[in-house]
């Protein structure tokens, strides 16, 4: 970052990388957080040299802004913008820039979801179509209907162990690590649906230890492998399209919104929803209770019934 160096009289002279370095070093964020911020960081420093900006002002910021709010989601746009703000804050107090990203806020986030939830239908066709023959349908069965049933996150599913699967006063419990955290502090309960197909899943494994991950790959190749989160997507997706469902609306994070939307159709409050799907804020959970209550007392079906011949 030659020109944020040269903008200051300071004795410091550092190139981009050995500032960026220390920046990324300073964070008291996690491994892979900060490699999501080094990968933000590389593609502000590409838009800056685009421009061929030698001395960055806050109107770059706001350009850059402009410009990720073009190709990328408000969430996305606002991590990106996040790992920028940091930086300037950096480097302002180590003396060696202003920091002209300051009070530029993320993007407006806009109320709702991007992806949507299953009906109950489609949740039961989903789970009906899919074939347990093999070891593979078995490990897919398990898998999609504990995303249904619980809510877990694709990451959370990926994270899972064989040990985490817990007896405690009588129920099953699954204890994962969930977003964010550094431990496996949180837990869903498994009912006997979510769980006989998850025992009968580990048990066709054969020999497994309690550490083996809860749900492994079984191609050639990567054989005992833990899935990843890229592959319980591309499952999740399969088991959509093999019961006629197939939108760019629906994929495995519409199974997390399912699960919520149908614990609260079946009576869960907003506080048991919230502790099921581990909301840090209650209203995210609030959401889901607003979009259900708008289509049960929808006014649109009184105005059909004024208007009706």
């Amino acid at each position: 970052m030659d020109a944020l160096a040269r903008t200051q009289s300071t004795p410091l002279k550092a190139t981009e990388g050995e500032i960026m370095d220390r920046y990324i070093a300073s964070l008291d964020v996690r491994p892979r957080s900060k490699e999501t911020y080094r990968k933000a960081l590389k593609q502000f420093m590409e838009f800056i040299n685009s421009t061929g900006t030698a001395q960055p002002t806050r109107a770059d910021i706001l350009a850059y802004k402009g410009h990720l709010m073009e190709h990328y989601t408000a969430c996305t746009v606002s991590s990106y913008l996040t790992a920028v703000k940091g930086l300037f804050a950096f480097l302002e107090g180590e003396k060696i820039f202003p920091n002209i990203a300051n009070g530029i806020k993320g993007a407006k986030h806009q109320q709702g979801f991007r992806k949507d939830a299953l009906t109950i239908e489609q949740a039961k066709s989903v789970l009906s179509d899919m074939d347990t023959r093999t070891i593979e349908g078995k490990r897919n069965y398990a898998l999609v209907n504990l995303l249904v049933r619980t809510g877990l996150r694709t990451i959370e599913a990926e994270r899972a162990n064989i040990e985490d699967v817990r007896q405690e006063g009588g129920e099953a419990l699954l204890y994962i690590q969930g977003k964010g955290r550094d431990s496996k502090d949180a837990f869903v309960l498994l009912t006997e649906a979510t769980l006989k197909p998850i025992r009968e899943y580990v048990r066709a494994r054969g020999k497994t230890a309690p550490t083996d991950p809860l749900f492994t790959s079984h191609s050639d190749r990567n054989n005992g492998e833990r899935l990843t989160t890229r592959s319980i997507s591309r499952i999740a997706k399969g088991a959509l399209r093999e019961a006629g469902i197939d939108s760019d609306r629906l994929t495995a994070h519409s199974l997390r919104h399912t699960a919520v939307t149908l614990s609260l159709l079946g009576g869960a409050s907003i506080q048991e929803a919230q502790s099921m799907a581990r909301h840090k804020n209650i209203n995210t959970t609030l959401i889901y209770a607003h979009n259900i209550d708008r289509i049960s007392k929808a006014p649109e079906r009184k105005i059909d019934a004024l208007l009706a011949l």
